[in-house]
């Protein structure tokens, strides 16, 4: 959520900013509903405070013995409690209303960020050169085929289109790269936790995906739970509503969660075999760090996620994201987008983002200098290190050979039983 003081102080510097990103919003409406709720507010406790003068003076003139005009101030203060009821209700309900937009309101983009579009994305830095081959490379859905690793019809027959199947060495695979990234993380200074899959309203909304992206959601209605599409959303409801000590922070979590999301809408040659799914497995991190540190620790966390590609040896590119393509909650947001050679593709395999005091805010996040100094909103962090469809993609696209074997990275084959090389079924 914005701070309600930039819509007070500034509303002009909130329009920018929004239309950096591409985005409107009744600026003048929040306004004037923010304005209205105050002027509630002022009367009604102007007024309290008329009633307990008046109280106490009623006291005084009973004590005195003048009980008609104690009872004549009795009478209009009933009046005055009715008009307090009445301005109270009202402001309640202007809160509300203003608080529901202000929920849809995304948060605004770092100076640094470029406005636009995708199309106005920064490539900030490479790592690597993308494998040449001397024969044409196989999409990874027929190198997994032939290795026996993937079974998408099955999926489907359980579950419908865009689900996977990882069999035999593939889920093997997918085992081995949860757990060397979660030992890399843990060796980082990242404490791990292993958080439900499903999250309250308060907890979906305290990241932004509610209310605005309900439908990119899978509800279990009956129980009014989300089923997550991030850990993100469980990890940031670990500390909702608490006060933590800027003394501790930044604090690092990471979490090997299930992610599961519609991808409504979504159609093309980016839907296929595992590029786009609905059920996947990633390991994401998370931090919330003091306002004066926070983009020092985008660019630590950044580099955390860069660390698991160069050590899987798959070559990738760092994409500063224009204010447009940006997540709602994001002020600035680095993708690493690794190359996909059978697909012949860049494909984001990580997110890294520092959403300020947005959610912090929607989760009524606080921290505290000292003892006796005030509260304010830290600054959270959260980013894929990695999400693993993509990057078995690379993995499966980039270490093929032309009878369809796959070589593993020297990182991964501790977790896999010393193998070097997946072999293709009758080889």
């Amino acid at each position: 959520m914005i701070d309600v003081r930039m819509l007070r102080n500034d509303p002009d510097l909130l329009r920018e900013a929004l239309d950096k990103r591409g985005e409107t919003a009744e600026i003048d409406r929040l306004v004037s509903l923010d304005v209205e709720h105050r002027r509630l507010l002022a009367e009604s406790e102007r007024l309290k405070a008329e009633r307990n003068a008046t109280s106490k003076e009623i006291g005084r003139l009973i004590g005195a013995g003048e009980g008609e005009e104690a009872e004549e101030l009795k009478a209009a203060m009933r009046k005055v409690s009715d008009r307090i009821k009445d301005l109270d209700e009202q402001g309640t309900a202007i809160k509300e209303t203003l608080d529901s937009r202000l929920l849809e309101v995304p948060n605004p983009p770092h100076p640094s960020v470029p406005g636009g579009d995708a199309s106005a994305n920064r490539i900030v830095r490479t790592w690597g050169e993308p494998r040449t081959f001397d024969f044409e490379p196989r999409p990874h859905w027929e190198v997994g085929e032939a290795l026996g690793a993937l079974d998408l019809e099955r999926a489907a027959k359980i579950s419908g289109s865009g689900f996977v199947g990882l069999v035999g060495d593939g889920a093997a695979l997918s085992r081995a790269l949860i757990a060397f990234m979660l030992d890399v993380h843990r060796a980082n200074g990242y404490v791990e936790l292993a958080l439900p899959y499903l999250v309250n309203p308060e907890t979906a909304t305290a990241t932004g995906h509610l209310p605005r992206f309900e439908d990119q959601l899978y509800a279990a209605e009956r129980d009014e739970l989300y089923l997550i599409p991030t850990a993100e959303m469980p990890i940031m409801g670990w500390h909702r509503d608490e006060i933590l000590s800027d003394g501790d922070l930044p604090l690092r979590y990471c979490s090997h969660t299930a992610c599961f999301r519609r991808e409504a809408g979504a159609h093309g040659r980016d839907t296929r075999g595992l590029i786009r799914v609905h059920q996947f497995d990633k390991v994401e991190l998370v931090k919330i760090a003091t306002p004066e540190s926070s983009y020092e620790e985008l660019e630590s966390l950044t580099a955390d996620a860069e660390a698991i590609l160069q050590a899987l040896g798959l070559p990738y590119r760092v994409v500063l994201l224009a204010a447009g393509d940006m997540g709602n909650a994001a002020a600035k947001t680095y993708d690493l987008e690794v190359w996909a050679p059978g697909v012949g593709m860049w494909l984001e395999v990580s997110s890294c983002s520092n959403c300020e005091a947005y959610q912090s805010r929607r989760a009524n996040l606080r921290s505290r200098a000292g003892s006796d100094g005030g509260t304010r909103h830290p600054h959270t962090l959260n980013g894929s290190a990695l999400a693993l469809p993509r990057t078995l993609i690379a993995l499966l696209e980039t270490g093929q050979d032309a009878e369809g074997n796959v070589t593993l990275p020297q990182a991964l084959r501790p977790y896999l039983g010393g193998v070097e090389r997946l072999t293709a079924r009758g080889r």
